[in-house]
């Protein structure tokens, strides 16, 4: 009999538990549909500030926004943290276009991939096209030296997640201009890193070794990449571009952070990143991750949430290219002996929210997944193993314990826009927004709640 009272207090108190964490949730999901600030937030970011590269006087810029507005909701604690961050500039507007040799011209829309050397006056070489860039790596040097290699590598639309398709082509952005260097080849243009065909190039960083031939790379649109593919089919091609990027000493910048106090000084990170490429306004990457984060903890300061953990939004400066702010930020925070228990992220556009990929143990990972009957009315149903994000990745090296969780995302529409012109404010929907913002906030307070 007793066995049996003692289940029933168990049963009772677990369901009183729930019912009073979905009740709370319910609240923020109001506060965020009918009095939400995330889209008027994003607005202002991306049309009062605009793109804003790290380095230039926009990310500058956002900086001063970022904190005039937390300072604006009266949360506990705002600040800045400095940071050293790289400077890179486009420069004036890119221009290629290829011809037969037939004679005929076609304009190229391209882009400079970022970090890239500039051209140093019109460039022009034999184009060969090569799939991707272990293909590249199997060429020798007499292939390939004084030519523009092609890289033609397009999106595996079988994909369902179309983050795989874009990891699985990364390395023709990142590493395709640093390999071909190596071989002595003039330059290089890759097929843009999106799941369309259109008009739009994707621009994003890459990288060079500190001894390689540097060379310019840049990036074509898909429908130009299908089109030059081609032509190459039918004999030879000559590609013509002019860039004028280049790179500055490194320059001061900030994360910005806004705190609320808890009963414990353990802290629960998490944000997006504040600076973003210099084409579009950054409306998808990362604005929406921006408005997401400020909104989730102006969400619970309203609601009068009372924390256990030290709650800090971090607007993160340079994931795009160096991911300075998230690595600063996880090595001063180490020095200061913080103990931080859970990262969160947001950092995959403005889109609908389906859930939280989990970077942590087994443990954790059941842990999160328990919530899956709580959050199933509000949509919330992908809980599995996966990434948390670039800025918060970098404190996994001082606390290899903590979980991490980036917000999963409906990904379809995601690389339509993605380091394009095309990712403005206008591209991003109200309510999935909104959504997004109260996923964000939902997702802090139960780990908050949850995690000692």
């Amino acid at each position: 009999m007793k066995k049996l009272i003692l289940l029933l207090l168990v049963i009772t108190s677990t369901t009183s538990f729930a019912q009073t964490d979905s009740t709370f949730i319910r609240e923020i999901y109001d506060e965020a549909l009918e009095k939400g600030e995330a889209y008027e937030n994003l607005r202002s970011l991306c049309k009062d500030i605009g793109a804003r590269i790290t380095g230039s006087a926009e990310a500058e810029m956002a900086v001063k926004w970022g904190e005039k507005l937390l300072k604006s909701y009266n949360f506990d604690n705002v600040y800045l943290q400095e940071i050293k961050v790289p400077h890179w500039e486009r420069g004036t507007t890119e221009a290629a276009w290829i011809e037969n040799e037939a004679g005929e011209i076609l304009k190229l829309d391209i882009l400079a991939l970022g970090g890239s050397i500039g051209t140093n006056g019109l460039i022009t070489g034999e184009v060969i096209e090569v799939l991707d860039v272990k293909a590249l790596q199997q060429l020798s040097e007499n292939e390939v030296k004084g030519k523009i290699v092609f890289l033609s590598q397009a999106f595996d639309k079988k994909n369902i997640q179309t983050f795989k398709s874009y990891g699985a082509c990364y390395p023709i952005r990142g590493l395709g201009t640093n390999e071909a260097g190596k071989l002595n080849a003039k330059a290089v243009v890759i097929r843009s890193l999106a799941t369309p065909e259109d008009d739009f190039p994707h621009t994003g960083t890459m990288h060079y070794d500190e001894d390689v031939n540097k060379i310019p790379g840049a990036a074509m649109s898909t429908n130009n990449a299908t089109l030059l593919s081609e032509w190459l089919k039918k004999g030879k091609v000559t590609l013509k571009m002019e860039m004028d990027c280049k790179t500055y000493p490194d320059v001061t910048s900030y994360n910005v952070i806004a705190e609320m106090n808890g009963k414990d000084d353990k802290v629960i990170t998490w944000g997006g990143h504040l600076d973003s490429w210099d084409v579009g306004e950054g409306a998808h990457d990362d604005g929406a991750g921006i408005a997401h984060s400020i909104e989730a903890l102006r969400i619970l300061k309203e609601l009068g949430y009372q924390p256990n953990h030290k709650l800090r939004c971090v607007l993160f400066m340079n994931e795009e290219n160096g991911n300075m702010g998230g690595k600063s930020y996880a090595k001063i925070v180490s020095e200061k002996k913080e103990e931080h228990i859970c990262a969160i992220e947001s950092d995959r556009g403005g889109f609908l929210p389906v859930g939280f990929d989990v970077n942590g143990t087994e443990d954790q990972l059941k842990m999160v997944q328990n919530y899956e009957t709580l959050l199933n009315s509000f949509e919330l149903y992908r809980f599995r193993k996966g990434f948390g994000g670039v800025d918060i990745g970098p404190l996994k090296e001082y606390y290899p314990n903590m979980i991490q969780l980036g917000m999963a995302i409906s990904s379809q529409r995601y690389f339509n826009y993605h380091h394009t012109n095309n990712d403005v404010f206008e591209a991003v929907n109200q309510r999935e927004l909104e959504l997004g913002s109260a996923a964000m906030a939902t997702m802090v307070y139960l780990m908050d709640k949850t995690l000692k």
